[in-house]
């Protein structure tokens, strides 16, 4: 990464970022900053190295928790059961081909 670059996780801990490495990076200076949203040791203790960058943001798993995103969670979550019960493809489906040929549309209604 550039030294310009933030490293910015908001997928899984330990299987994305390597803590330790990054504690690193940010301490010599290699990259800019980082922000995350999950951690490779839940809860991250107020103690742990991280918390003591001025560069690192951290929001323990409430980076989603908005109104307006819990909002349109709901909305998507009843838009899927919606089109689950009409025989129509849920919305963002990762992977079709693989799901639609174990469990057709027809089969869970």
């Amino acid at each position: 990464m550039k030294k310009t670059a933030y490293l910015i996780n908001v997928a899984r801990g330990g299987d994305i970022v390597d803590t330790n490495a990054l504690v690193k990076a940010l301490r010599e200076g290699w990259i800019a900053g980082a922000a995350l949203d999950v951690f490779e040791e839940e809860p991250l203790p107020n103690t742990h190295e991280l918390t003591r960058f001025d560069n690192v943001v951290l929001t323990p798993h409430i980076g989603s928790a908005t109104y307006e995103t819990r909002e349109r969670m709901a909305e998507v979550a009843v838009r899927n059961l919606i089109n689950i019960l009409m025989g129509k493809r849920p919305l963002y489906l990762a992977n079709p081909p693989e799901v639609l040929s174990i469990r057709p549309l027809q089969a869970l209604i």
